[in-house]
């Protein structure tokens, strides 16, 4: 049987953090909280007043502690009553490190192998 799944199957590592995220609009904009990340998107509680759809791209300002800002355009992929999910549609690659950086550690402690036994 073969592993090689289309590219929309694949499902990144997903960092649970506490942060705000400023999603803009044109001329409407929310302020949020993420509830996860990963490489490729985030997931946000959806603002009461939110009114935009599946397909809408937007500008995304995360601000992590007060050290860091990533500035990002995305799409809004996913709606629910209590969320908002968006994949990333360019990276500014001066924010690509910092992104990385954010995401590396919990990847590498959450893929690890529990204990040093191989499945041989």
């Amino acid at each position: 049987m073969s592993h090689d799944l289309p590219e929309r199957f694949v499902r990144h590592t997903r960092m649970p953090i506490r942060s705000i995220v400023l999603v803009s609009m044109g001329a409407r904009s929310w302020e949020t909280e993420v509830e996860n990340i990963s490489a490729t998107g985030l997931l946000a509680l959806r603002p009461a007043d939110w009114n935009a759809n599946a397909g809408d791209r937007c500008v995304l300002d995360l601000l992590v502690g007060t050290e860091l800002h990533i500035h990002l355009e995305a799409n809004v992929t996913r709606l629910t009553p209590n969320h908002i999910g968006f994949a990333y549609t360019s990276i500014p690659e001066d924010k690509e490190h910092a992104l990385w950086g954010l995401l590396g550690q919990f990847a590498d402690n959450t893929e690890a192998p529990m204990d040093g036994s191989s499945a041989d």
